[in-house]
């Protein structure tokens, strides 16, 4: 994927990190509100993340196997969180974690790269 590809899927899922997060702090209530609210605050903290990595990639050239795991990462653990925010079924709950672990394996990722300038 291209740098211009990468800084808009960031921007896209960036703004719908904010609306999830505004929409849980103010139009759900509960369980639901939670779950927004907890997968907006990660999906941001990872967006930025992969925003430093595409901006400070050497030479232009972006980490992609990074910002793989950091983006979809974020989608697929704040995504499940938002669907049964919304009332999906709750079983999404079980491939939460597998986000997560996307998240995990993208810092890892991150520190391999760090390591090997």
């Amino acid at each position: 994927m291209t740098r211009m590809n990468w800084l808009r899927l960031i921007g896209l899922s960036g703004a719908l990190a904010v609306l999830a997060g505004a929409f849980g702090a103010h139009g759900l209530s509960g369980k639901a509100a939670e779950w927004a609210r907890t997968g907006a605050a990660y999906q941001l903290l990872h967006l930025a993340v992969a925003l430093v990595v595409l901006l400070g990639a050497k030479g232009g050239r972006p980490l992609h196997k990074t910002l793989a795991m950091l983006v979809g990462g974020g989608w697929l653990f704040a995504g499940t969180l938002y669907a049964m925010a919304l009332g999906a079924p709750h079983w999404l709950g079980a491939i939460t974690p597998i986000g997560g672990v996307m998240l995990v394996l993208g810092w890892l990722a991150l520190l391999w790269n760090a390591c090997r300038l």
